[in-house]
């Protein structure tokens, strides 16, 4: 089998999306990529999650041909193509349509960095991408929804932002591997849900004070951090 243990570890990552209540019934898909190779390994379109097996798990190649099985791939695929080619570090990419952050995304506003939780995993806000064009929608929608997300962090860190909203559409986000990218995720709809009741406590708060914003950040990220232990 090609890519096995790629495709053994985007199956656990796609099903954790599950077991951590992130998405319902097949909205959602995580991928994985090995730079050797320059193979993707992503969930089959539409399969439910409770049918799914390390044998259905596509392997595509970085232009969308595809290498092993007869499905086909997510139809978010382009969309994790474009966010592999730009952002060199990312490993896996996860797509939910999570509750909170996307009732963010449809209200097309970033998540402002209300406190430390959110500063423990995303250095600043959260941000939202522009409105798709009509010719972008119309045309290769799904090669578009990544273009505007890497424009959207032309001036960021993608690193140290690793997710997005994309506007009236839900969450993406990535990370050294498929089962970190969904970490993120479930950490986004987290912080998404805390942001939410924050503003309806107080509707003025302010983001976070920059210096408490770099300590959470950089006490667990980066080659000053501390937090947990030494990995010998």
């Amino acid at each position: 089998m090609l890519l096995k243990a790629l495709r053994e570890e985007v199956l656990e990552a796609n099903l954790e999306l599950v077991r951590r209540g992130v998405v319902v019934f097949t909205f959602g898909n995580v991928s994985g990529i090995s730079r050797e190779e320059g193979l993707v390994a992503i969930k089959p379109s539409g399969v439910p999650y409770d049918e799914l097996t390390v044998e259905q798990i596509v392997v595509t190649d970085l232009d969308a041909n595809i290498r092993d099985t007869n499905l086909r791939p997510s139809s978010d695929l382009a969309t994790h193509l474009e966010l592999y080619k730009a952002f060199e570090n990312i490993g896996g990419v996860a797509h939910t349509h999570s509750e909170f952050a996307t009732a963010w995304a449809q209200a097309r506003r970033p998540i402002p960095c209300f406190g430390t939780t959110h500063a423990d995993y995303f250095h600043g806000d959260v941000p939202v991408t522009p409105d798709m064009t009509a010719e972008e929608i119309a045309g290769d929608y799904e090669k578009a929804t990544g273009e505007v997300i890497v424009r959207t962090f032309s001036d960021r860190d993608p690193d140290a932002t690793p997710g997005v909203l994309v506007a009236s559409h839900g969450p993406f986000c990535w990370g050294r591997d498929a089962m970190d990218a969904v970490h993120n995720a479930v950490i986004l709809d987290y912080i998404a849900r805390m942001a939410t009741h924050t503003v309806a406590a107080n509707a003025q708060t302010g983001p976070v004070a920059n210096a408490l914003l770099d300590k959470h950040f950089f006490r667990k990220h980066g080659p000053g951090s501390y937090y947990g232990q030494t990995r010998r």
